[in-house]
């Protein structure tokens, strides 16, 4: 069996190299500045499905295949699976209703993530659903994304 001999300086380098890449400082950004993009992206989606347009309300989603969502005890990975959920369950404006969020508390974790808690309820014409939510946004290229998702109904 022959033996590869690394110089040690070589494994030094690597692992400099390594350790280095995963604490590069991300841009600064302001608390306050992070707060506003993600209330922004958030009231965009509210006014979208309020439209009746759940691909624009989608935006407000990371188009990834590892995005999740997560309600009534199902799991569903990837932007386009919770976009047919979406359009399954709320196939038209009447099912959609009128959405609001309340309470909303937006936690920066680091400059690239917040989690969010809020409030949800949809009004509509026999009913308004109504329950809790769980956001976790990365900031990415295309601005503040919700790559996860854990939205849960009231009983009352």
């Amino acid at each position: 069996m022959k033996v590869l001999k690394i110089p040690l300086s070589l494994v030094g380098l690597l692992l400099l190299l390594f350790f280095s890449e995963g604490c590069r400082k991300q841009p600064a950004m302001k608390p306050e500045a992070a707060r506003k993009e993600i209330l922004r992206v958030m009231d965009a989606s509210v006014t979208a499905w309020n439209r009746g347009d759940v691909r624009e309300y989608m935006k407000a989603y990371l188009r990834s295949d590892s995005t999740r969502f997560a309600s009534g005890g199902n799991v569903y990975y990837g932007w386009q699976q919770v976009l047919e959920k979406y359009q399954k369950s709320y196939p038209d404006r009447e099912t959609m209703g009128v959405l609001t969020f309340s309470d909303i508390e937006i936690s920066l974790l680091a400059p690239d993530a917040a989690v969010v808690f809020g409030r949800w309820k949809l009004r509509r014409k026999n009913d308004s659903p109504h329950g809790l939510f769980t956001l976790l946004f990365r900031k990415t290229g295309a601005g503040w994304r919700i790559v996860a998702d854990h939205t849960s109904s009231a009983t009352k």
